[in-house]
Parts: C-alpha cells; sequence; structure tokens
C-alpha cells in the first residue's frame, strides 16, 4: 500500500463575554421575548441591541460623535460618568451619554465683533443660580494643574477607545449584513453598506486588528460587487510576484517553515535505507524547503543516497527558466556537501495539466510526492471534464510513491453557500491577522499581509473556476485520500518534538503544535 503523510496549518482564537446587571428580573415570558428581539452578533460582543433599535442606535452613536468633537472639554466629565451605567445595554449607554452633552452648559460664550480691528472676540458669561453673586477663582499650583491635564487626556483615551471598540462592532455586523445582501442579490444594498463601512473604517485603527482586516474583506465584497464575480486580476499580478509574496510570508511567520520541516522530517525516514531517492515537488518556489534536506541527507549514517529533485512551477512570462537557475544553486550546494544531484524542471500554469510521462520516474527509485498548500487548488468542479482532484490523486497514485506529504490550511472556504464561506473566512483570516502581528520580522511583513489578501480577495470575490483558494479541514482530505488508494502514516514523537523546538527558535508566543490522528497541526491562540 502506498503511505501519505498530512500535515495541516491553521489558527484558532476563544472570547467570551458578560455581563450582569441587579434590576429586578422580568415575568418569564417577556424575558423570553426580549431575548428573541436581541440582535445575535452583538450579543456575541456583549452588547444587549434589539433588532429593531439597530437604525436608532447607529444614528445615536453618530450624534455622540458629533457631540464628542464639538465639545472636548465635557470629555473628562463624560469619561467618569460612563461607570455609572451598563454598557452591555448598548442603547441605554449611549443615550446615558448624549444627556451628558446635551445639558444646558454652564459656561456659554458670546462671540463679540470688535468694530476697531474687525477681530471676533470671546467673552465668556460666567452663570450662577445667584446672578449677584461675585466671582470667585481659585489659584491652581503647577503641579496639580499639570494632573489634572493628565487625568483629562487619560479619560478622553478611555473614551476615544470604547467610541473606536463600537465603530469595530458595527463594522463586523455591517460586513456580515453586505454579505447577506450579496448572497441574496440585493447589490443596491450591498453597495449602501460598502458605504456606510468604508465612513466607519476612518473611525478605528486600520494599522492592526479588525479595522485591517475588515478592510481586504471590504475591498474584495466591493471587486465582487463592481467587477462581476471572477471579474479582475484576484491572484494578482505576474509568477514572480507570486513567488516574492510566497518568499515574504515564509520569512514573515512560521506556518510555511513549520509545512517544509515536517514534511522533510517524514521524507527523511521514509527515503532510510534507499540509495536511489527522488522528490516531486508540486510547487518549487525558489527551492526554500530542499537545502535542509540535502543537508539531512549528507548526513546520513552509511553515506547519502542520489537525489533527483523534480520541481513543477509556473512558466517565466519574461523567457528566463527561473526553474533551472533553482536547480543550479540547488546542484552547487548539493557538490558542497557530498551529495549525488540530478534536477529536472517542468513548467505549467496549472497542477492538472501535469502528466505522469514529465516527472521520467525510474520504476527502481523510492519516491516522494511533496505538495504544500498545492491540492486545494484542484478542488473547482467541471461538468466537461473530470475532476481534477481525482485526476490528478490518480496519475500520484501510478507513480507508487514510498510517501506522499500534504500540508492545507485547516479552513473550510469551499462551502457553496457564499455567507457561510464569508463567515469562515472572517472567523479565519482575522486570526491569521492577529497571530502575524505576534511575529518580529518587521520588514516582510507588509508583504506576507499582501499574501493573505490576495487569498481573501480569491474566497470572497470568485466562483468558478476562477477561485481556487478552497481549503477545506483535515476530515475532509483524510476521507479523499483514503477513498484515492492511500492510508495514513502516522508522525512519531519524534517529529512533534523536533517541529516544537523548531518553533521556539524561529516564532513568537502564542503558537502550538499539536498532534492529531497521526498529523501534525500549528496554531496560534490569542
Amino acid at each position: 500500500m502506498v503511505l501519505y503523510d498530512s500535515a495541516t496549518l491553521g489558527g484558532s482564537c476563544s472570547g467570551s463575554s458578560s455581563s450582569s446587571s441587579s434590576s429586578k428580573p422580568p415575568p418569564l415570558q417577556q424575558r423570553q421575548q426580549t431575548q428573541q428581539d436581541i440582535d445575535g452578533l452583538l450579543a456575541g460582543a456583549g452588547y444587549r441591541v434589539r433588532s429593531s433599535e439597530l437604525r436608532k442606535v447607529a444614528q445615536r452613536l453618530e450624534r455622540l460623535e458629533t457631540a464628542m468633537v464639538n465639545s472636548p472639554a465635557d470629555l473628562s466629565q463624560l469619561a467618569s460618568d460612563t461607570i455609572h451605567y451598563n454598557p452591555s445595554d448598548l442603547a441605554s449607554w449611549v443615550d446615558s451619554l448624549l444627556s451628558e452633552f446635551t445639558q444646558p452648559p454652564t459656561c456659554p460664550s458670546e462671540f463679540i465683533m470688535d468694530p476697531e480691528t474687525n477681530q471676533t472676540v470671546v467673552s465668556d458669561a460666567w452663570t450662577t443660580a445667584e446672578p449677584h453673586m461675585p466671582q470667585v477663582h481659585q489659584n491652581i499650583s503647577y503641579e496639580q494643574q499639570s494632573l489634572n491635564n493628565q487625568l483629562t487626556v487619560d479619560n478622553q483615551l478611555t473614551v476615544v477607545t470604547a467610541m473606536e471598540e463600537d465603530s469595530g462592532i458595527r463594522l463586523v455586523h455591517m460586513l456580515m449584513t453586505c454579505a447577506e445582501c450579496v448572497q441574496r442579490g440585493d447589490f443596491s444594498l450591498a453597495t449602501s453598506c460598502l458605504e456606510d463601512m468604508q465612513g466607519l473604517l476612518t473611525r478605528v485603527n486600520t494599522v492592526c486588528g479588525i479595522g485591517k482586516v475588515a478592510g481586504h474583506f471590504i475591498d474584495a465584497l466591493s471587486r465582487r460587487i463592481f467587477q462581476g464575480i471572477g471579474g479582475g486580476s484576484i491572484n494578482g499580478g505576474s509568477a514572480y510576484e507570486n513567488e516574492i509574496l510566497y518568499h515574504h510570508f515564509y520569512e514573515a511567520c512560521p506556518y510555511l517553515k513549520f509545512a517544509h520541516f515536517t514534511a522533510n522530517q517524514a521524507i527523511l525516514e521514509a527515503f532510510d535505507g534507499h540509495d536511489c531517492v527522488h522528490v516531486v515537488d508540486f510547487n518549487l518556489m525558489h527551492g526554500l524547503q530542499w537545502p535542509a534536506l540535502i543537508q539531512a541527507l549528507a548526513l546520513r549514517p552509511g553515506g547519502p543516497p542520489l537525489l533527483r529533485l523534480t520541481g513543477i512551477g509556473p512558466p517565466s512570462p519574461d523567457g528566463r527558466d527561473s526553474l533551472r537557475e533553482i536547480g543550479l544553486r540547488l546542484a552547487e550546494l548539493a557538490r558542497s556537501v557530498n551529495v549525488r544531484f540530478a534536477f529536472r524542471g517542468v513548467a505549467a500554469s496549472r497542477l492538472e495539466d501535469v502528466k505522469p510521462w514529465m516527472l521520467q520516474v525510474n520504476p527502481k527509485e523510492s519516491v516522494a510526492v511533496n505538495s504544500i498548500m498545492q491540492l486545494h487548488r484542484l478542488l473547482g468542479s467541471d461538468l466537461n471534464r473530470n475532476s481534477p482532484i481525482v485526476t490528478v490523486l490518480s496519475w500520484i497514485r501510478s507513480l507508487n510513491p514510498k510517501i506522499m506529504t500534504v500540508v492545507e490550511q485547516e479552513a473550510n472556504h469551499n462551502q457553496p453557500g457564499f455567507l457561510d464561506r464569508f463567515t469562515e473566512a472572517l472567523h479565519y483570516y482575522s486570526t491569521m491577522f492577529d497571530s502575524l502581528e505576534a511575529c518580529t520580522v518587521q520588514p516582510n511583513k507588509a508583504l506576507a499581509e499582501i499574501y493573505i489578501q490576495r487569498e481573501i480577495a480569491n474566497v470572497v470575490s470568485c466562483e468558478g473556476s476562477a477561485r481556487v483558494e478552497r481549503h477545506e479541514p483535515l476530515s475532509k482530505w483524510r476521507t479523499r485520500l483514503s477513498g484515492a488508494g492511500f492510508r495514513p502514516l502516522h508522525l512519531g514523537s519524534n517529529a512533534y518534538k523536533q517541529a516544537s523546538m523548531l518553533l521556539t527558535l524561529f516564532s513568537a508566543e502564542g503558537y502550538s503544535v499539536e498532534e492529531n490522528d497521526g498529523c501534525l497541526t500549528l496554531g496560534w491562540h490569542s
């Protein structure tokens, strides 16, 4: 029987929120009716808002923001008073904040035009309960005044942070509303939602957090609505650009390093005792994975085997033979560590265009097939031909490989319903961006984010053959590979220990390695 090994990547996060009040509980029937009216999405974030009041609450929030901008001097008093209210009841909370601004002012200002200078003069008119009482002025020391100023700034920051959090919650809710409109074909309302969300983006931090993620999903929704499904170049630029972004994603976070290391470890163990080995790589991408395997084979007891590497990659648009250039660099490395090495490049725009005879596999070789986040791109269906994934798995099986290593993202972005797919993608990529923020490799982070952004655009904007980012969870891959004639090869504890060691060396806190029925998974937890 042919063996295969699969390692999956993914991220997960969890959170909870609760609120309480000391008022007398209403009758049971009334409580049940109230619970049914509460908006589910905002309730999950800890805010109790009736669905029928969503528009009113949004209008009140806008009035509150306008009042805050026009009355910055009142922010200190406002921040100190907000602790008396229950913020889980968002509608009442906003009303209470607005009431602070709508009270009669205690220090009105009169604007008088000076006839000589033709300039506006501000005259402060102090009002008291007794208009003829003398004014009393306090002498405040410099130190006390500085302390009071600092307290005012801190209170302002508290209120602004609360407003930004509210805007973030509204962004998530409006993203889901827009996706619902897209699913049912109401593009007029979806366009209106996009305009509202663009305004909300100006009120949140778009450098990190929900502001950044929402910006990418708003762009993807805009593509789908205005360019049409599959319109535009969703996967972006040239093959060279994609390779550059892939390289920066590799450097910025541990996902690809983990994938390469785990696959190499399994291949190395499968090749033990074989003198002629052949690796077929479905996505060569600068050959980043193979220097480590070459060096490990060089140190193998009894001497290294003859290593053949067949690398599949897209043709170069500028006429360069980039696959050959990568092969030459790997050959130079192999020569330096005394490993016999042969390279063959196969240029193909799509993996389903590759035929077994192009690989020139020798029956006497021990073969390993390596797929790093490639098989999910074959899951699209075409009524005019056989399913690409079935065809490719069939000819892989015909090669009789010693091992097949599969790395895929632990996500569910291949659902037929757009809203379900959108919801899953929003959660998944929010976690992905959170994990990227924890990494410290700043020069690569911006381009790594573009790599993820292009995935989001494809998942959200495209359908049919144009949608290639069709990630599925491990359980579905197990069923599909077993049906194609493969059986799982359980990774040993040694692979788990070495992967955990790699994680401590190259990544920040928050990442974790887990073993799942013989497969290793890399996750991130907030």
